[in-house]
């Protein structure tokens, strides 16, 4: 079954409030993904710097030594923050995806969760509630963010396994459904070099979208193609550094309501996820349309992209 949200901030003033605002959204949602969570948090840039957010069962054993085993190859100070099972290392710019490869091989019980220059994922087994006090999600400041709670239908119920998939540097997505023809398509990323690590056919989604992107599409565009080669049920809502989408298969069988103010834009699998967001009582609320694009970038106005019959 599986819930998703996600909120996308017009106003700055409400930026400290996203990590909170999120997880009472995603926490809603409890009742339709009992497996595990995860909330992805788009916060500010810093200036010559990139993260890499990782997870490890054994953080004890493996986060202390983790930023000095990191810089001993790149050129650049690394430094560690850990939040629980997690840990994000700041790097320096331009160097994540070389060490997401790299930690493979010398951290091989370090999983990563995200790269990129202001994404943060963090997911794990259990329930909302619970994921987010672990990493006290609400604490957290940013621009946008989505977040997932799981009912496995496809895969086994891990840490890997759970949303957000983050397969391209700042690039994630959430899925409600489910995709029949991800083994194809799996296979072809691999060749293309799309980097897939789990048999989940929601990080399939993820890869085509970041394939499609790295290829030169945007995000609207990456979503409208997406209606063309993914086969099955499915909601999706994306994010990247800047924007945030959302697109329903055409026969649009999963649930899902928007609302939209002159404060934020935000997604709920059901209305009860975004009954406590601020002026929520004033915001155009609507169920959005099926084969259709909705796109958000900041300092940007969008207009619904409907795939052609």
């Amino acid at each position: 079954m599986c819930g998703i949200v996600g909120l996308f901030l017009k106003d700055k003033a409400l930026e400290p409030r996203l990590g909170a605002l999120l997880t009472d959204m995603l926490v809603t949602m409890t009742d339709r993904g009992p497996d595990s969570a995860g909330i992805a948090i788009y916060g500010d840039p810093v200036a010559a710097r990139a993260k890499v957010t990782v997870q490890s069962d054994a953080p004890d054993a493996d986060f202390p030594d983790l930023a000095e085993t990191v810089q001993a190859f790149v050129n650049g100070p690394v430094s560690l923050t850990r939040r629980d099972t997690h840990a994000v290392l700041s790097v320096p710019a331009g160097t994540a995806e070389e060490i997401r490869a790299h930690l493979r091989t010398v951290a091989p019980s370090v999983r990563v969760m995200s790269f990129g220059d202001t994404l943060e994922i963090y997911k794990e087994v259990g329930l909302p509630g619970d994921v987010a006090a672990r990493f006290d999600i609400a604490s957290m400041s940013g621009t946008h963010g989505i977040g997932h709670t799981r009912m496995a239908t496809e895969s086994a119920v891990t840490t890997l396994g759970a949303h957000p998939f983050n397969t391209g540097a700042d690039q994630c997505l959430v899925h409600n459904g489910s995709l029949s023809n991800h083994n194809a398509l799996r296979r072809k990323l691999r060749r293309e070099g799309v980097h897939i690590e789990t048999m989940n056919d929601s990080e399939v989604a993820a890869a085509y979208i970041t394939w499609k992107m790295n290829n030169g599409a945007t995000l609207g565009e990456a979503l409208e193609k997406s209606l063309d080669d993914l086969d099955g049920f499915f909601n999706f809502v994306v994010g990247t550094k800047d924007g945030f989408g959302v697109v329903r298969d055409p026969i649009a069988c999963k649930p899902a309501v928007m609302a939209e103010t002159d404060q934020y834009v935000a997604f709920g699998s059901e209305y009860r996820a975004l009954v406590n967001l601020p002026g929520i009582d004033a915001a155009r609320v609507w169920e959005p349309e099926p084969a259709t694009v909705y796109f958000w970038r900041h300092g940007e106005t969008t207009t619904p992209t409907k795939k052609a019959a």
